[in-house]
């Protein structure tokens, strides 16, 4: 079986798959400080409880933004699985044309992106992802990554309002029923979740525009896309996994085998 790992700024994301089909994915904190044996423990906790052996796994491929916790987790998949992980960065075959001007600054986020949503829901496409930052990429008709933007996420927003602004509280990020709020937890979440339902749309708008189609299907994953589709229509169809179903695509085209390393 392959594990897949997906590593966010603020959380990984974990799946295991059986030929094409995901059986099961965890998303836990990203943490910089945990030791490959913290992993380890963590991880094959998570694999115990739900009935899969970690000797199962014959294959593990890895996307990280977060070049910090590699270390510890490259030694993680050599100590507890005795697999080298495939890592998604140059040199590996994504099948992606990117029009960056430099291709090697796209994240490996956005490149396990789109290379799941072109297979998936072909194109053009806008793909939008919740996560530290909100990451919006624009596929061509022709299937060619053109590029995007990239802007706060929906809770550092919230945050950055917590942190600078002396009488402003900390809340929770959950829609209240009016956008004409009468205190000031519920004002901060009219704000926060309303307005982010605004930028999406102003900037799917333009992307659309730039594109030169409006036949263009919207993409939301990461962890807050339900939330904030929920708020717009300009979000098509939301996929929780595409980032996991990226990460296997990729290790097909690369026709990895089996990675095992062994003892002298």
């Amino acid at each position: 079986m392959l594990l897949v790992i997906d590593v966010g700024n603020t959380n990984m994301v974990l799946g295991v798959y059986d030929d094409k089909t995901l059986i099961r994915d965890w998303r836990i904190n990203t943490d910089l400080n945990k030791t490959s044996d913290e992993y380890g423990v963590l991880i094959k906790n998570l694999f115990d409880a739900s009935d899969i052996g970690l000797g199962t796994i014959d294959s593990i491929i890895v996307s990280s933004v977060v070049p910090a916790v590699m270390h510890s987790l490259e030694n993680f998949c050599k100590k507890y699985c005795n697999i080298s992980p495939l890592i998604v960065g140059p040199g590996i075959k994504t099948g992606l044309n990117i029009k960056y001007y430099d291709p090697k600054m796209v994240g490996a986020d956005r490149i396990i992106n789109a290379v799941a949503a072109i297979a998936k829901y072909g194109a053009p496409l806008i793909i939008i992802d919740f996560g530290t930052a909100t990451t919006y990429c624009a596929i061509s008709r022709k299937g060619d990554y053109l590029g995007g933007a990239i802007s706060p996420g929906v809770k550092i927003s919230s945050e950055a309002l917590f942190q600078n602004a002396s009488k402003l509280p900390r809340v929770e990020l959950i829609k209240p029923d009016t956008i004409i709020c009468k205190d000031t937890v519920s004002s901060m979440q009219a704000g926060i979740i309303y307005g982010y339902a605004g930028q999406v749309e102003k900037i799917v708008k333009n992307m659309k525009y730039e594109l030169g189609d409006d036949n263009v299907t919207v993409i939301a994953t990461g962890g807050l896309a339900n939330l904030i589709s929920s708020e717009t229509d300009a979000i098509d169809v939301v996929d929780s996994n595409l980032s996991l179903e990226g990460l296997r695509q990729i290790y097909e085209k690369n026709q990895i085998e089996k990675r095992v390393i062994h003892e002298v």
